[in-house]
């Protein structure tokens, strides 16, 4: 019987991916603190997980946690509305952050917010990779039988 690495590993690889991304895009708001006029972007990480999730053939109808079937679509009612992120996009959608202290300059980064957020990421992060960890060693004590 083949093993389905994708479905055995689950959401985590994705999971993963996607807390890269977000690690980026806090570190990027972090470098671009004292930037005029820069705007804090983040991403919501629940949306793109369960988009990336539903998008995996793997994981997609099958087995997503929470997954009744097909993705569900956005129905807009005015033709000039945007649709939102693709469900078969890699990349997630950047959201723009509101500020919750406008400054003078024009720049919405919140030092303290950005390295808060920063840091549960990285928790989480290490989190997904301890996971990731233990099923490679459960399947290799499968695989050697020791």
């Amino acid at each position: 019987m083949p093993l389905n690495l994708d479905a055995y590993l689950g959401v985590d690889p994705l999971a993963l991916k996607l807390q890269g991304q977000r690690m980026e895009v806090l570190a990027k708001n972090l470098a671009n603190v004292d930037t005029p006029n820069y705007k804090a972007q983040d991403i919501d990480f629940q949306s793109a997980l369960a988009a990336a999730a539903a998008a995996s053939p793997a994981l997609g109808a099958a087995g997503g946690a929470g997954s009744t079937g097909a993705p569900l679509t956005l129905s807009t009612t005015q033709p000039d509305h945007l649709g939102g992120a693709s469900s078969t996009d890699p990349n997630p959608q950047l959201l723009y952050r509101v500020p919750l202290a406008p400054s003078l300059d024009g720049n919405t980064v919140d030092a303290q917010l950005e390295q808060a957020a920063f840091a549960e990421n990285t928790v989480r992060y290490q989190a997904t990779l301890t996971f990731l960890s233990s099923k490679m060693r459960e399947l290799m004590t499968a695989i050697t039988g020791q």
